[in-house]
């Protein structure tokens, strides 16, 4: 290390992720926030997500997790995944790219990984490791030939500060 440097840079491993657990606090879910980060091979993030009502339905679906299934987000629901994929710039190409995600996917998000040809998937918690949903996931990743890996922290904490910083003009704002 050149004399000098700082030490407590963030790593682009830690940078994504945390892009990924910020995306995941845009959530209107209130049990369970899911963000996402879309990265290329030139570690360029490409596209990020959380998990929302469809456009134009966001307040008028259920995040209910129990009752009639009509009645519950999981009919309606899209996945982080989903939208980081679909959020990726116009002039973005997918193919290749790696998914950073704070929640391990899920059999339909796996479905979409393997079809848009990402490299690989780097998740943050995978709570639901015994589901049919997940060990279907793993499958199909699998067979697929996409590497997924439990994501390790070189920092444990990222803070952000939002300062009020005074400029010409906002001295009153």
């Amino acid at each position: 290390m050149a004399q000098g440097q700082r030490t407590d840079f963030l790593i682009d491993a830690d940078y994504f992720m945390g892009v990924a657990v910020l995306s995941a606090k845009r959530s209107n879910d209130p049990n369970t926030q899911v963000g996402a980060c879309l990265v290329n091979q030139d570690n360029k993030i490409v596209g990020t997500g959380h998990n929302c009502m469809p456009n134009g339905c966001e307040g008028k679906l259920p995040w209910n997790r129990k009752g009639d299934e009509l009645d519950t987000k999981y009919m309606y629901v899209c996945h982080a995944e989903l939208n980081a994929i679909v959020n990726a710039s116009a002039n973005a190409d997918v193919k290749g790219c790696t998914m950073y995600v704070t929640l391990f996917p899920c059999n339909e998000c796996a479905k979409l990984i393997i079809q848009a040809g990402l490299k690989e998937v780097v998740y943050r918690c995978d709570m639901y490791h015994n589901t049919p949903g997940t060990i279907a996931s793993k499958r199909m990743l699998d067979m697929a030939g996409i590497p997924y890996r439990r994501f390790v922290h070189k920092m444990r904490q990222i803070a952000i500060d939002l300062p009020f910083i005074e400029t010409p003009g906002n001295e009153n704002a």
